[in-house]
């Protein structure tokens, strides 16, 4: 793979991360239709780390503030923001923020257990551009679904641990390259009850752990096999690429779900599956 292959790759993963039209499935099929050589899961994990990053940078003070509280908590002690007269308000924002984490921290356990247990059959669905095509399909049903049946009364505050665990759920999902993570959770998120715009921060900030954790292993292992030199300026390209667009579109996404609805991406997802399945069937 050259570096500018390596680029248009990062972009297309930072930007299909967070709009809800599968990232995996676009590493899967859009180097398949250009004839371009798979990326490898190498790459396909560092940049979901660029896009991990992006989400870290933008939510900072969130995970800043979800840090201090679990490590006053772990120590016994409050937070004190200032004046005597604040410190209840100081109490309630660190629990808050602690139970956040704890609801991320329930969120990803699904995800983390059926990675480990079925890792090798899922990799193997990454050779297939056809299932990505198809599970496109689902990804479509999936958004389209939850906008017709949601009733969008809820926002963040509200999540208990039966939500983030369905949601977790809806996560491990996208474990198939062309369900769409982002998708699959704010669905999850909607058929919960909550709004567009408080589903998809609670989905970018439940997807950091796990990306987190996959981009590390499948980096040890490449390091430990000896590739990691080689491939060290593609990679690089890849994650600064993801780091930038991730951001934008992490951005945008959030300022359209406060007023606009998820079918044009259901649309979308209909229309690249569909394309994909009429070349396959072409060729």
């Amino acid at each position: 793979m050259s570096i500018l292959q390596a680029f248009f790759l990062g972009v297309l993963q930072g930007a299909t991360e967070f709009l809800p039209v599968s990232s995996s499935g676009h590493l899967v099929l859009v180097p398949w239709l250009l004839g371009w050589p798979a990326p490898g899961l190498a790459f396909d994990a560092v940049v979901h780390w660029g896009t991990a990053a992006a989400v870290i940078v933008y939510f900072r003070r969130e995970w800043l503030a979800m840090a201090e509280s679990a490590w006053l908590s772990v120590m016994g002690k409050r937070r004190d923001n200032g004046p005597e007269g604040e410190g209840s308000d100081s109490s309630e924002g660190s629990e808050a923020d602690t139970t956040l984490l704890w609801l991320i921290l329930l969120g990803t356990v699904p995800g983390v257990l059926v990675g480990f247990f079925l890792e090798d059959f899922f990799e193997g669905m990454f050779a297939r551009p056809m299932a990505a095509a198809v599970f496109l399909f689902v990804t479509a049903a999936l958004l389209t679904a939850s906008e017709r049946l949601g009733r969008r009364e809820r926002d963040m505050d509200d999540l208990g641990f039966l939500d983030a665990l369905f949601i977790g759920v809806g996560q491990a999902l996208a474990i198939f390259p062309g369900i769409s993570r982002s998708g699959s959770t704010i669905a999850a998120g909607l058929a919960r009850g909550m709004k567009r715009h408080p589903a998809a921060h609670f989905s970018f900030l439940l997807a950091t752990p796990i990306i987190l954790g996959a981009g590390l292993l499948k980096v040890v292992d490449l390091v430990q096999a000896g590739g990691f030199r080689a491939q060290a300026a593609t990679l690089a390209a890849g994650f600064v690429a993801s780091v930038v667009v991730g951001l934008a579109c992490v951005h945008f996404l959030l300022r359209y779900l406060k007023s606009r609805r998820l079918y044009p991406f259901a649309i979308y997802c209909v229309a690249f599956g569909f394309f994909s399945l009429l070349v396959a069937v072409i060729r």
